[in-house]
């Protein structure tokens, strides 16, 4: 009984946080939410909840397991920043190409290294199950933004229609 109450709040305080990120991701130039802090950390709440939710983790594992993740986390985006960078610097596609197969050889590497340390605390099958619980997260995330983005498109169409209509009744 405790553990439903323990998920439900776990499930609102995702939906809450989802909602927040969603309405603040409401124009091209604010996909990069990672640059806002404030959409982050609350991405990364979001991010928790579910993931603990998902993975079934005790009180126990997750004051264990979340500061090892967080940390691997920071430095799986440090490597991504690396190629993204290039990209921005206006890197030819070799050295893209390089680049990126070199950034995942290291990010393969980091998963095993932070894979070990993950699996003194917590269970492999709990493991497992992260990789998923991300992806899932990953495309709710990104599900919510498109249909914000849908609702934003349409509310426009609706006012150049209206607009349209009243420029054709004042000729």
């Amino acid at each position: 009984m405790k553990t439903m109450k323990v998920m439900k709040k776990l499930l609102m305080i995702t939906f809450i946080a989802l909602s927040a990120v969603v309405a603040r991701a409401q124009e091209p130039e604010e996909l990069e939410t990672a640059a806002r802090p404030e959409v982050a950390a609350r991405i990364d709440a979001a991010r928790a909840a579910y993931i603990t939710e998902r993975l079934g983790l005790t009180t126990e594992e997750a004051e264990r397991f979340w500061p090892i993740y967080r940390e691997f986390a920071t430095k799986r985006q440090e490597l991504r920043q690396q190629y993204r960078e290039a990209r921005r610097k206006g890197a030819d596609e070799k050295e893209l190409v390089d680049l990126g197969l070199e950034i995942r050889q290291k990010e393969l590497d980091l998963e095993k290294d932070y894979s070990g340390r993950m699996m003194q605390v917590i269970p492999a099958q709990k493991l497992v199950r992260l990789r998923h619980a991300e992806q899932e997260f990953t495309r709710i995330i990104l599900r919510q933004i498109q249909q914000r983005r849908n609702q934003m498109d349409r509310r426009q169409d609706f006012r150049e229609r209206h607009q349209e209509r009243l420029q054709h009744r004042n000729n």
